[in-house]
């Protein structure tokens, strides 16, 4: 189990997609090709703390299923956070939406829980 409240740095694994936390898998591109999220992360106002935590233990996950967090911005407010994350494939994404750790976090968090908007980009060539 990942340590609540541990920072991730930029440059651990991830890949591309859109859905909305509530463990539901972005059922969009090919099989075995890399998939490059944004996320849009919005904290519950009076649990903006318990959020980040969240966060940084969720995003310690990644590794385990071929993700990596590229970038993690905050919000000057710090009520937001935007992630690019790059999954090696739309499997290890997938897999990374029902890991138990990940989910036992969410459920631990319950209505604190952030809101998650996952948006599936492309690169330009």
């Amino acid at each position: 189990m990942i340590e609540p409240g541990k920072a991730i740095e930029p440059g651990v694994a991830i890949d591309k997609g859109e859905a909305v936390d509530k463990g539901e898998a972005i059922d969009k591109g090919e099989a075995g090709s890399s998939l490059l999220l944004v996320a849009i992360v919005d904290m519950s106002p009076p649990h903006v703390a318990e959020g980040r935590s969240y966060e940084d233990a969720v995003l310690a996950l990644l590794a385990r299923h071929d993700g990596t967090l590229e970038s993690r911005l905050h919000s000057t407010d710090a009520a937001t956070e935007v992630h690019m994350i790059r999954f090696r494939s739309r499997a290890g994404y997938d897999a990374f939406m029902v890991d138990p750790d990940r989910l036992a976090l969410r459920e631990r968090l319950g209505a604190a829980a952030p809101t998650t908007r996952v948006i599936e980009v492309a690169e330009p060539h």
